[in-house]
């Protein structure tokens, strides 16, 4: 008779990471008619593995800060690139005026109006209250691939899914100067030293301007690098869409280097390099290999988060916690997304959904690990409760709305929403 061992963890972790990468090859295919995401499905995935008995980790994420941090940074970044990538409408500033409504009026209207929850509702000290805010006033690129624009010039950028994708691409770094207010602040109420000057000249003025500025740069280095040299030495030669991955790195890391707003970055160089060059086939490739990373890291991320959740994540939470969550999701962000989109020449479903899709998650536990594991904050566990629980209702929420309303705008529009997406001409493969 055959003796069985048990499995080593190298063993078992091997296994696992085999079943997690053709799930996120399938799952999107096989959710693609359901009224369920693939975010949904992992939370599910980690539930159900961390509530075995024989699982004794409990990856929160107040206990696992740096961690939190760190994986969840890597996810935006990667995110980031691909969300710029795939926009075919080239950038100009009227075109792209649902981008700069959605990013000037209703991203400010969202923290306000959540601050104001937080100090007056919950009862949070103001600093911890804007920190809340700001962690969950952006829009999340990462978790929202269901209502953004499909991947290099497959046709699918009507106005709700360019909207939703640049403002996403846009307000993860936009945010980060109210993010850096509240532990301006915070550090000020202990050590009584200035704060407005610095915050506006550095984090402010600084850090958005070298941040676009440095991002530009290098996206347009990179394109030059990718399609512009002589034919013979070109990236795009290569075929080998890492290209993304290491513009993102490069992106990301010079611009933290100096101190600037990496996740602003990434994004502008995600543009600058498209537009090297926009209708290349060589941007598929690129976007292709961005989304797989995305994809999976994603996963791992939404399995750990199922995991946080049956681990006592949402413990702390009160009764009025479940109600300003609620509030946040169903009533500050589309109010504030109509106000924004008022006189938005768009019909009013298209308005609607707009407002309705502002998709929180990934982005926003980055936000509060970041601030928490620069400055100390007295309510740190029911912050992640909150965040943790308005992050789970959208995914919840949005995931079983996404598939139906998306479905009908494309049926409102005249396009078949069963219509497979297809790379470009020039990358279709051989007939057979």
């Amino acid at each position: 008779m055959l003796d069985l061992v048990a499995p080593e963890p190298y063993i078992l972790g091997l296994t696992g990471a085999g079943l997690l990468i053709a799930l996120v090859a399938w799952l999107p295919l096989a959710l693609r008619r359901l009224p369920l995401s693939l975010p949904m499905m992992c939370i599910a995935i980690g539930v159900g593995i961390f509530s075995l008995s024989d699982v004794a980790l409990r990856p929160l994420p107040q206990v696992y800060p740096q961690i939190a941090e760190r994986l969840t940074e890597f996810v935006v970044i990667i995110a980031l690139m691909g969300a710029g990538l795939k926009l075919d409408r080239p950038f100009a500033w009227r075109r792209w005026g649902v981008t700069w409504r959605l990013l000037i009026v209703a991203m400010p209207l969202s923290i306000g109006a959540i601050t104001l929850l937080g100090g007056l509702v919950l009862g949070l000290a103001w600093t911890a209250a804007l920190l809340l805010a700001a962690s969950l006033a952006p829009t999340d690129p990462v978790l929202a691939a269901d209502v953004q624009v499909g991947p290099p010039r497959s046709g699918e950028e009507d106005e709700v899914r360019f909207g939703l994708t640049s403002e996403a691409g846009f307000n993860d770094g936009f945010a980060f100067p109210f993010v850096n207010l509240a532990i301006a602040l915070a550090l000020s109420a202990t050590s009584g030293k200035p704060w407005l000057q610095e915050w506006v000249l550095h984090s402010v003025l600084w850090e958005v301007v070298a941040g676009v500025g440095l991002g530009w740069l290098i996206g347009r280095l990179f394109g030059w690098l990718t399609f512009k040299v002589p034919a013979e030495t070109k990236l795009a030669k290569t075929g080998d869409g890492l290209i993304a991955i290491s513009a993102t790195f490069v992106s990301y890391g010079v611009t933290e280097i100096l101190n600037c707003y990496g996740f602003l970055a990434v994004f502008v160089t995600a543009l600058a390099l498209r537009r090297s060059h926009r209708d290349h086939d060589f941007n598929y490739e690129m976007h292709a290999i961005t989304e797989q990373v995305e994809r999976l890291a994603m996963m791992v991320v939404l399995i750990l988060f199922g995991g946080a959740v049956v681990g006592g994540l949402l413990g702390p939470l009160r009764w009025e916690d479940w109600l300003v969550a609620g509030g946040i999701i169903l009533v500050v962000r589309p109010v504030a997304g109509m106000v924004a989109l008022t006189g938005l020449r768009a019909s009013l479903r298209e308005k609607l959904m707009l407002a309705f899709f502002g998709i929180r998650g990934v982005g926003s536990f980055y936000y509060l690990a970041y601030a928490i594991n620069h400055v100390e904050v007295a309510e740190a566990s029911r912050l992640w409760a909150i965040v943790g629980l308005v992050c789970l209702l959208s995914i919840l929420l949005h995931g079983l709305t996404v598939t139906p309303l998306m479905r009908s705008l494309d049926r409102s529009r005249g396009r078949d929403p069963d219509e497979v997406e297809a790379p470009p001409p020039g990358l279709q493969g051989p007939a057979g």
